[in-house]
């Protein structure tokens, strides 16, 4: 892979901005979103420029083998990077996939309630499957088992029957980028609130909800 992609990214105002990536680059960010995803306990923004850019860059790594000369030891080792990346890329979709399907009441709930200018956490292929799903969970449940209960019994609130992410839950982290004064919250009434700097390189086990917005901004990495 040789040819530079043109990238669109948000910057923190809301607006957007062209970026060139290598295709190393690329690659690496489509990583690092997959490792964020796996390891987060809630559903993270979207990154469907990312997603579409590798798949253009596979298609064209993909004529470029069809294209190469058989036999050759190249060609065996780009036909393996193909797939590897091919397997990052679907792990990191169907990671995506079911927590829509674990937490699609709360997904959709946050997704209609954002503010304006706020990035959307899903893509517009998620958001009509999170939606379809939760129309047959509906007709699913009013089929089975409502409709054979009394009538103020024949609503559900799905919202408060799904779990919602568990955000207190603890996550491993490399710092990309030098962090000061991160609070910690108190994990018991007998202990107070501190504060933590998070040195460059350095890795920690921390509760995920005290670095959810680092996540975001890429100044941490899940591990």
């Amino acid at each position: 892979m040789t040819e530079e992609t043109d990238f669109t990214q948000q910057d923190s105002d809301g607006g957007s901005e062209e970026v060139v990536l290598t295709p190393a680059e690329l690659i690496g960010k489509l990583e690092q979103a997959w490792l964020n995803e796996k390891f987060s306990p809630e559903l993270l923004e979207n990154k469907c420029e990312i997603v579409e850019c590798v798949i253009e860059q596979l298609d064209h790594m993909e004529k470029n083998l069809r294209r190469a000369k058989k036999g050759d030891l190249k060609v065996s080792v780009h036909h393996m990077e193909v797939e590897r990346i091919r397997y990052v890329l679907s792990s990191y979709l169907r990671c995506r996939l079911m927590k829509i399907e674990k937490f699609f009441p709360h997904v959709l709930e946050k997704e209609k309630t954002r503010s304006k200018g706020e990035p959307s956490i899903l893509s517009p292929e998620e958001f009509a499957f999170a939606k379809e799903y939760m129309a047959n969970i509906e007709t699913y449940l009013k089929t089975v088992a409502l409709r054979h209960m009394p009538p103020n019994l024949q609503k559900v609130d799905l919202l408060r029957s799904v779990p919602k992410p568990d955000l207190d839950s603890y996550v491993f982290l490399r710092v990309k980028e030098r962090q000061e004064n991160i609070l910690v919250e108190p994990e018991t009434d007998e202990q107070r609130e501190y504060v933590i700097d998070l040195e460059e390189g350095s890795q920690h086990l921390i509760r995920y909800k005290t670095i959810a917005p680092l996540v975001a901004s890429g100044a941490v990495q899940l591990i």
